[in-house]
């Protein structure tokens, strides 16, 4: 038979036992719940009008241009238009850096972001927007760009046809707005650019 201090010792490790199995069960219950939970209600996507005032901010500010980056960067998954973003980043990093070496690697980072963002979605305004504004703001010598009349051509093309895309009313004006101070433009397209304008 068991003495007194044998039944105590027994007795503890059966709590000790039920403890961990009841530890290990709610462990289980846990996960479970956050793998229906991710399934049920995954990460939200940042909204376009959000991100455009976080760019905003962005072009005198370093900090905001880092913490975008990085936040957008670690998405698994990027739209063609979050990819853009990405490209617009990286050529405010190249506007932040005094280094002249890092301002060309980044300039050539948003080149590649700003290819592949619009070989996804190659009638996508607010794309190419980003690209021509970009494109236009860069000294010329640098090279970066080529793009502006395909970009320009394009961009005027779909607002001719109202395929704004992702584009709200409000986005659309900055944008005829911005092509037509860019003295870029034939007077066949600002004549377009301000009818549109005008209608809006």
């Amino acid at each position: 038979m068991m003495n007194f201090a044998q039944h105590i010792k027994l007795y503890r490790s059966l709590i000790v036992c039920k403890l961990k199995k009841r530890s290990l069960f709610n462990f289980a219950f846990a996960f479970g719940l956050l793998c229906i939970s991710m399934v049920a209600y995954p990460q939200q996507k940042p909204q376009p009008t959000t991100l455009r005032q976080k760019l905003m901010n962005a072009i005198d500010s370093k900090k905001t241009t880092d913490s975008l980056y990085n936040s957008l960067n670690s998405m698994q998954i990027k739209s063609a238009l979050i990819i853009g973003y990405i490209g617009t980043l990286e050529a405010l990093k190249a506007k932040h850096t005094w280094n002249p070496y890092y301002k060309l690697k980044y300039l050539n980072d948003a080149e590649k972001s700003f290819q592949k963002a619009i070989t996804e979605a190659p009638h996508n305004i607010e794309i190419r927007f980003m690209r021509y504004s970009v494109e236009h703001n860069v000294p010329n010598f640098l090279g970066y760009n080529k793009n502006l009349k395909a970009d320009r051509e394009e961009i005027i093309h779909q607002i001719d046809k109202r395929n704004y895309g992702s584009a709200d009313n409000e986005l659309v004006k900055t944008i005829i707005t911005f092509l037509i101070d860019s003295e870029r433009c034939t007077p066949t397209e600002n004549k377009i650019l301000n009818q549109h304008l005008a209608a809006l």
